[in-house]
């Protein structure tokens, strides 16, 4: 402010200027309009531009440094040492609750909670709901890439019926996305696909780091960070600032990516995870990996790549890495089990306990192993479970509609008939009458339609056969 100030008057105080010269050059200012410490158009009366010039004549360039306003509050003085009392007292209570308190205590005025937020901002009382006074958090960052990788999740949208999540790694130097899966369950196989595909093209990171979820704690994901030399770390519970990168990088996710398939028919196009998965593998390396980044200067994965492509585990190391282990303790009979099924390994083996090593997609292939040597393979006896309970094995995407209505054909096949068979105009012609046997039974015309029985005519028809028997036994007996 006292800069925006001197630079407005710094022409008009020139002491060389006569009163009239002056005069005019201060009403041009003040008619005119100017740019404001803040970026905004302001105007300045001709009042204040002759108070700041005699401030500067008079105290120099610190004279225009604006004065601190110091107002009065109008809560009675008792009440905010009351008010201060209680949040010494009890350091969790919150602003809200110390005014509850007061408001019990009849006594006195109750200021608004935002008043008291304020009062013990000044006295800086400020702490957290355990009572605590805040944390500071100083700004990391990784020497090098592949010195850290941060993991986490992302809720996303329903695909084939079923909401999905995204299980991510970004580098935390180079803030490059190294491995990522969309998939229909927040998981340890979901987690480990993002990790296998991100180890298997960016290398191998010196530490993992995640929070406490169940996927992020399981032995499994454990094991494979163990075998490939990584050192898992976690996040305290309720501290999540650690993993602040990846949750700025959801947040890019949300605002570029995701917002583009809440178009109006673009999420119908994306029917299956290939799909969805398809789409976003071309827009981290198209847009976000080749984007400059604006705190490190960067593109993403320029600044990964700064040292030379990383080396990549093996393809034996990583399928090694990834299986699944469970200890088990082999029979009396030379035989272990595992979820349900039966297999029968080395008699020299009964009595001591294996390590059962397996692709959670095949349990019909058992590596057995024994302190750390290999003792073949398990051989299957009785299988009843081809996967493990957890692969579980993702919906099937829909099959494509035929077009044929199986119902609107039959109907249409049924009116069809139903037209061919009804004969219009024999409904409307009198049928011809009977001269050889009248049938007084009959007291009205009756129309027939073609195809129809007439039961009537059945009935004629009967009479007179008995008539005509019962005459021909009359001759007889004559």
């Amino acid at each position: 402010m006292a800069l925006f100030r001197y630079a407005l008057i710094r022409e008009a105080a020139d002491a060389s200027l006569s009163t009239r010269a002056r005069g005019v050059l201060v009403r041009q200012l003040a008619d005119a309009e100017h740019t404001g410490p803040t970026g905004e158009r302001v105007r300045v009366s001709r009042v204040s531009l002759d108070r700041w010039i005699r401030a500067w004549r008079a105290g120099g360039f610190d004279a225009l440094v604006p004065s601190a306003r110091h107002a009065q509050p109008r809560t009675p003085a008792g009440v905010l040492e009351l008010a201060a009392a209680l949040k010494r007292e009890v350091p969790g209570r919150t602003a809200a609750q110390v005014a509850a308190i007061l408001a019990e205590h009849a006594t006195v005025v109750v200021p608004s909670a935002r008043t008291l937020q304020r009062h013990f901002a000044r006295l800086e009382l400020n702490t957290r709901p355990d009572g605590t006074p805040p944390v500071a958090f100083g700004r990391f960052e990784a020497a090098e890439p592949n010195e850290r990788w941060t993991g986490d999740a992302l809720h996303g949208p329903v695909i084939a019926g079923a909401k999905t999540y995204l299980l991510a790694f970004i580098d935390d130097h180079s803030r490059a996305l190294v491995g990522y899966r969309w998939g229909h369950a927040e998981d340890t196989l979901a987690l480990a696909g993002a990790l296998r595909s991100g180890l298997a093209a960016r290398g191998v990171p010196q530490v993992v780091y995640l929070d406490n979820g169940a996927a992020m704690v399981s032995k499994q994901l454990l094991r494979a960070l163990a075998v490939l030399g990584i050192r898992l770390t976690h996040s305290r519970p309720g501290q999540p600032a650690g993993r602040g990168k990846i949750e700025r990088f959801f947040r890019t996710v949300r605002e570029q990516f995701l917002i583009e398939l809440s178009a109006p028919g673009a999420l119908e196009k994306v029917t299956d995870l290939a799909t969805l998965n398809e789409l976003f593998t071309a827009w981290v390396e198209t847009v976000y990996h080749a984007r400059v980044h604006t705190e490190t200067g960067q593109a993403p994965i320029e600044r990964f790549l700064t040292g030379g492509p990383p080396a990549v585990p093996t393809p034996q190391r990583l399928r090694e890495a990834f299986l699944w282990s469970e200890h088990r303790a082999v029979t009396k009979t030379a035989t272990v089990s595992l979820h349900g099924n039966t297999y029968e390994v080395d008699a020299a083996l009964i009595g001591r306990r294996v390590e059962l090593l397996f692709d959670p997609f095949d349990l019909t292939d058992i590596t057995v192993r024994y302190a750390g040597r290999d003792m073949g393979t398990a051989t299957p006896h009785r299988i009843g479970r081809h996967v493990h309970p957890a692969a579980r094995a993702q919906a099937p995407a829909p099959a494509p509609a035929t077009g044929i209505d199986y119902l609107n054909l039959v109907r249409a096949r049924h009116t069809t008939a139903l037209t061919e068979r009804v004969n219009y105009a024999a409904i409307t012609e009198q049928p011809p009458p009977k001269t050889e046997h009248p049938a007084p039974i009959r007291d009205v015309a009756v129309h027939v339609l073609p195809g129809q029985v007439d039961l009537l005519e059945l009935l004629d028809t009967a009479t007179d056969q008995t008539t005509t028997e019962q005459t021909l036994d009359l001759q007889e007996q004559s």
